[in-house]
């Protein structure tokens, strides 16, 4: 279990944040005393998806998912030109085995991935399937000038112990000679190299710990203790996530996978907390109905499993007329739900500092990126900007609030093709 305390909270998110060797001995010193569960050799027990956390993590009262507290995202590029070799991959499976023997496969161990660009696909000779919705990032709105992450690969690790995901980032690199006891026989080191490396977290407390001096957030600490992001509200509601199952590609090569685009947004919040009422807040994060109806208490926990969202779907337009705003969450739901009724993308989105910047990375998974740019395109709101009240970044959701600095897109193959996949889905 994670210590409570604010203080050793606060220390852990910050070694996090810091990296390296020393963060990590600190780190360790002040770790719980329990024990990291270790991983397991027996290698056919895991999960052939990379991407199923939802059976090994926490749960709330309304069986909500919470993912891990802590998380690091190493964007890797392969060192040297063309595809790799036979050599290569056989060096990044026996690295990523260190990682499966160290850890147990949960939040009070080591969640984890590893995803592949249109970029590093684009080394070979052949062609991805034309059935995988991959295409290299762009730009998703008419306001927004972000960079592009093309890097060839990125690690997602992820565990309520600050401890485990530096430890592990170590091991991965050749920072440290064992991993919870278990030895470091190989690295990522000989085949990657690290262009960017990301921070953050998220859950109840850390955010308002956070906030104190932090760009983006005004003074005066206005993120509530009980919200687990900066924008002051619960998200994740389980009947507004696609389940894993929706997101897992079920034919092709890389059945069993799914895809991956996270964005880097900076957050600045001064607006938010100092000229927005609790009750305008509601409105535009969520709806007018959800304010005029007082549907969220504090930062939401009232509300169960779900927002209620899809009840107020279709009178979106009516809402701007007689409200002269519409909801950031409304709006979105617009191109997040099948003709069945099914919820197309998967959220695991959380807070980060880096940089002393309130920011959030936001990775979403579904089956083609094209679910994904769907969604944002609904959430621009731009079809809506012929209501006068409605403005392009005013009055139209949280837009005024949020600024893109980073997409990528990303392939999450079965775990069975983790290690330098080819296009074709063939593990040499």
């Amino acid at each position: 279990m994670f210590d409570g305390s604010a203080s050793r909270r606060e220390f852990m998110k910050a070694a996090v944040a810091a990296g390296g060797v020393a963060a990590l001995s600190a780190c360790l010193d002040r770790a719980p005393t329990a024990p990291v569960p270790s991983g397991t050799t027996d290698y056919g027990s895991l999960p052939e998806r990379q991407h199923a956390w939802d059976d090994f993590t926490r749960r709330d009262e309304y069986d909500n998912v919470e993912i891990p507290r802590h998380h690091v995202l190493l964007y890797l590029n392969l060192d040297g030109d063309g595809p790799p070799t036979d050599a290569d991959r056989q060096t990044v499976e026996s690295a990523l085995f260190v990682l499966d023997r160290a850890y147990q496969r949960s939040n009070e161990g080591l969640l984890w991935s590893i995803a592949y660009s249109p970029r590093y696909f684009s080394r070979f000779d052949d062609p991805l399937p034309e059935s995988l919705d991959l295409p290299e990032p762009r730009a998703l709105s008419s306001f927004e000038t972000p960079e592009f992450d093309r890097q060839d690969a990125l690690v997602h690790l992820a565990s309520d112990r600050a401890a485990v995901v530096l430890e592990a980032e170590q091991a991965l690199f050749g920072g440290v000679e064992t991993a919870n006891g278990v030895e470091v026989d190989a690295t990522l080191s000989p085949v990657f190299s690290v262009d960017s490396r990301r921070t953050g977290f998220v859950g109840v407390g850390l955010p308002a710990e956070k906030q104190s001096n932090l760009n983006g957030i005004p003074e005066g600490n206005p993120v509530p203790n009980e919200s687990p992001l900066f924008m002051g509200f619960k998200a994740g509601f389980k009947k507004n996530q696609a389940t894993e199952d929706y997101v897992t590609l079920s034919e092709g090569p890389f059945a069993g996978g799914t895809t991956k685009h996270v964005a880097n947004v900076r957050q600045r919040l001064g607006d938010w907390y100092e000229e927005e009422d609790y009750y305008h807040r509601v409105m535009k994060l969520f709806s007018p109905a959800h304010a005029e109806q007082g549907l969220v208490d504090g930062v939401g926990n009232n509300l169960g499993d779900d927002s209620g969202i899809d009840a107020v779907v279709d009178r979106i337009r009516d809402d701007a007329r007689e409200f002269g705003h519409v909801g950031h969450a409304q709006k979105a739901a617009r191109a997040n739900r099948d003709e069945d009724g099914n919820v197309k993308l998967l959220r695991r989105h959380f807070e980060s500092t880096d940089d002393g910047v309130a920011s959030l990375h936001f990775p979403s998974l579904q089956r083609g990126i094209s679910d994904f740019e769907a969604v944002r395109e609904a959430m621009n709101g731009a079809d809506l900007t012929d209501i006068p009240t409605i403005r392009q970044r005013v009055s139209n959701g949280i837009l005024e609030y949020i600024f893109v600095k980073h997409r990528g897109n990303f392939l999450v193959p079965p775990r069975s093709l983790r290690a330098l996949p080819t296009p074709t889905g063939e593990a040499p």
